[in-house]
């Protein structure tokens, strides 16, 4: 079992799907949560109301993420664990660089990319004061690959969100402070909510995965607390593939 008691996380995207069961296996395992997420708050929260504190804000919006970590540190104390999972897909917007309405780029690159360097830079002095820290970054596998359907400002964004994990991991190492990636695949999850209108594209998409199945919010969870955890203390700098073997086939 994964012991998080008497540590704090500040979550993004805690209001739904990945990042809301994140936030909740973290309260389930002991740790207080800061949830910050632009959607409003969602019910049955698990634990306690001191385990807790949820707070709707824009993550483009420097100075709400620095009232946010405020907020976390009055409420708990400090913060150990920095869980970058909040992002966007427009489907409908994001499309080849060729063509994309630049104005659309700079909001997918900022919600996408900057929001993380707005967490980053707010989060790490609180870091440092508890002695070490980590933080887990949410990619995509869309980064690694061209798309014939291209989302070339979030392919983009998602490629940064490895470059600058890793910069931080060095600059941050000496700190004790670790920094990683995680990339999921294709995914049951808010962000894929398209599958719900056509069951035929999520079960074609399940065939072409050599496990059998698209990912769950729980996997991409389960994958992010063990890199916050103590068990990954030597890791740090690097990425983890949570796509059931997608990227691994010719």
């Amino acid at each position: 079992m994964l012991d998080f008691a008497d540590k704090v996380a500040f979550v993004t995207g805690a209001g739904g799907g990945m990042g809301f069961r994140i936030a909740c296996d973290l309260i389930n395992h002991g740790a207080r949560v800061m949830m910050f997420d632009i959607k409003p708050r969602p019910g049955e929260i698990p634990g306690s109301s001191e385990q807790s504190f949820y707070l709707q804000g824009d993550l483009t919006d420097e100075p709400a993420v620095a009232a946010a970590v405020k907020k976390a540190v009055e409420l708990f104390g400090g913060i150990d664990y920095l869980a970058n999972v909040a992002g966007a897909l427009w489907f409908e917007r994001d499309k080849s660089a060729l063509e994309i309405d630049l104005d659309a780029w700079d909001q997918v690159m900022a919600i996408n990319l900057k929001s993380m360097v707005h967490t980053a830079r707010n989060v790490v002095p609180h870091l440092r004061k508890r002695g070490g820290g980590a933080m887990v970054h949410f990619s995509s596998t869309q980064c690694l690959r061209g798309d014939p359907a291209p989302q070339d400002a979030y392919q983009a964004a998602k490629a940064g969100v490895v470059a600058f994990s890793k910069s931080l991991a060095i600059q941050l190492a000496g700190d004790k402070i670790r920094s990683n990636v995680i990339y999921p695949g294709p995914s049951e999850s808010p962000m894929q909510d398209r599958w719900q209108a056509n069951p035929d594209a999520r079960a074609a998409t399940a065939r072409a995965i050599p496990l059998g199945r698209v990912g769950t919010v729980a996997d991409m969870s389960n994958a992010c607390l063990f890199l916050l955890s103590d068990r990954a203390s030597f890791i740090t700098g690097t990425e983890l593939l949570v796509d059931g073997g997608l990227l691994a086939k010719p």
